[in-house]
């Protein structure tokens, strides 16, 4: 009897992703409502633990409290930039020659202005969907030049061509240039494009020949727009884009801290791609490429497993199984680890399914 006591009282219930222990399946249960486990949270490659965030995952394999076996696997075999494990150290250098990318070429704001938007608003099957990476120059204004003004806005395709960059005449004058940031003077913008001409431009690409209320419903055939803080960007150009076709890199789960504050892009590039950036003046080029090349490494990856989730969603789209939800406590506590893991899901959208975009129009 008292053995039978000490073995019930010694059951643990473990989460199936990251491995957690609780006394009570109750708590356990809990915890997969809370945690948002799912196929696309990033896993370590040797124990397959899931981690909130690309970040919470290099802790775990080379941190201070980093667990030895996948720490030492990882240092033999793992990549430090996308924290892949490969299977022997040959396949790692091949790996790696691919994984770290070179800078672009800079061009800083010295880039004369290019305007190739009447051929990106042409519907081309050709082109496909596809995304626009997006960033902004920001001069100073206001009594004190702490206002940002966006004087400078760049626009890169997914080939890292440049369709858009120009120079931007504020709505309210300029009272700092920022020169030692931005390169430029008075002179330099003094025949910048009006910014209302500046929105209708970048929207003519961005909507690709779609209707404003289809962009709002599901996207349609209009442009994924990428870049760094984009609600500043949008709030500077005095736009509105859909929160759903935005790809923001400082607003990403996957890339951001284990306390969910936002990188720079510095250290995105840096720590995901391997190179350097902002070696000098602003250079939006530089910038808009750097985020495109995020956001296309982050949307190649493979999650494997059942996906249910709509592939072009609003805001407040469900997914189409079941949840955790929808099922009774009684339920629930008769479920194992593993179903309670399939019936959790994830609280972002993974940019992975964005490569499946094209088959919904």
């Amino acid at each position: 009897m008292a053995a039978s006591i000490t073995t019930k009282e010694c059951l643990r219930h473990k989460c199936s992703a990251c491995y957690k222990q609780y006394k009570k399946k109750e708590h356990l249960i809990e915890h997969m409502r809370v945690s948002y486990h799912s196929v696309h949270q990033p896993r370590c490659g040797v124990c397959q633990k899931h981690c909130k965030s690309f970040e919470s995952l290099r802790e775990h394999l080379n941190g201070p409290l980093s667990k030895s076996n996948c720490s030492k696997i990882f240092l033999e075999q793992g990549c430090g930039l996308c924290l892949r494990v490969l299977d022997d150290r040959t396949s790692l250098r091949g790996h790696q020659d691919i994984c770290r990318l070179t800078a672009p070429v800079r061009q800083g704001t010295s880039l004369l202005p290019t305007d190739l938007s009447d051929c990106y608003d042409e519907d081309r099957s050709d082109r496909g969907l596809g995304a626009i990476a997006m960033d902004c120059v920001m001069a100073g204004g206001g009594s004190d030049g702490t206002l940002d003004i966006c004087i400078g806005i760049c626009l890169v395709d997914e080939d890292e061509k440049l369709i858009f960059n120009t120079f931007v005449q504020p709505h309210i004058p300029i009272t700092n240039y920022r020169h030692e940031v931005t390169g430029l003077t008075e002179e330099r913008v003094r025949y910048a494009m009006p910014l209302k001409e500046v929105q209708e431009k970048v929207l003519k690409i961005l909507l690709n020949g779609e209707t404003i209320e289809r962009l709002r419903l599901n996207g349609g055939k209009a442009r994924l727009l990428v870049g760094h803080d984009l609600e500043h960007d949008l709030d500077c150009l005095r736009m509105n884009y859909p929160d759903h076709m935005l790809r923001d890199t400082a607003r990403y789960t996957p890339l951001m801290k284990t306390n969910l504050v936002s990188h720079s892009l510095k250290y995105l590039t840096r720590t995901y791609l391997g190179y350097d950036i902002r070696q000098g003046v602003h250079d939006p080029y530089e910038n808009c490429v750097s985020a495109m090349r995020l956001y296309k490494r982050m949307r190649s990856l493979n999650h494997h497993g059942l996906v249910t989730t709509l592939l072009i969603a609003p805001p407040l789209a469900q997914y189409v199984a079941h949840s955790i939800d929808s099922y009774s406590a009684k339920d629930l506590e008769k479920m194992t680890p593993d179903t309670l893991y399939e019936l959790s899901r994830s609280n972002f959208k993974c940019w992975c399914l964005d490569s499946r975009r094209v088959m919904q129009t």
